[in-house]
């Protein structure tokens, strides 16, 4: 199945600059979008129907890494480029408690605190881009293509 994934690599950079005017108008900074993205896989549901099929984003890794989505927020909400974040501290610990909070939130960090809102909104706005990543193929030719692709 990556291949179909491969075969869109171009696509997806297109859409990907078409669609910053909608991560810039959603609650998410591009770094968040960034993280949301990564935790974040496309599929093509009812591939086998020409009339169907369509781009859908699983989403089901999102709140494992909401918590650390959440600390982004809140890390660079008011002290936006302050060496150590919001404890204070020294220089150089920001990076390292980034890596840390997103290894705990991919291996067990649960979805404790996860507020739902925001899940909800990551959710609504992978699937946009999904929709508009399907549009983009349809009107380009590619996207029978890369439904039967998927199907191999």
């Amino acid at each position: 199945m990556s291949d179909w994934t491969d075969a869109i690599v171009g696509d997806r950079m297109q859409v990907d600059q078409q669609f910053n005017e909608q991560v810039r108008g959603s609650e998410f900074t591009n770094q968040e979008w960034g993280l949301i993205m990564t935790a974040t896989e496309f599929e093509i549901e009812a591939a086998d129907d020409p009339d169907t099929a369509r781009i859908v984003a699983d989403t089901e890794k999102l709140p494992q890494i909401m918590p650390e989505l959440e600390q982004m927020s809140g890390g660079m909400g008011g002290a936006a480029g302050a060496p150590g974040g919001p404890g204070g501290g020294g220089g150089g610990g920001g990076l390292s408690d980034a890596i840390s909070g997103i290894k705990d939130a991919l291996l067990g960090g649960g979805d404790d605190g996860v507020d739902d809102e925001r899940l909800a909104a990551a959710e609504d706005l992978t699937q946009e881009y999904a929709e508009t990543l399907q549009q983009h193929l349809e009107q380009r030719g590619k996207w029978e293509q890369v439904r039967l692709a998927y199907q191999e």
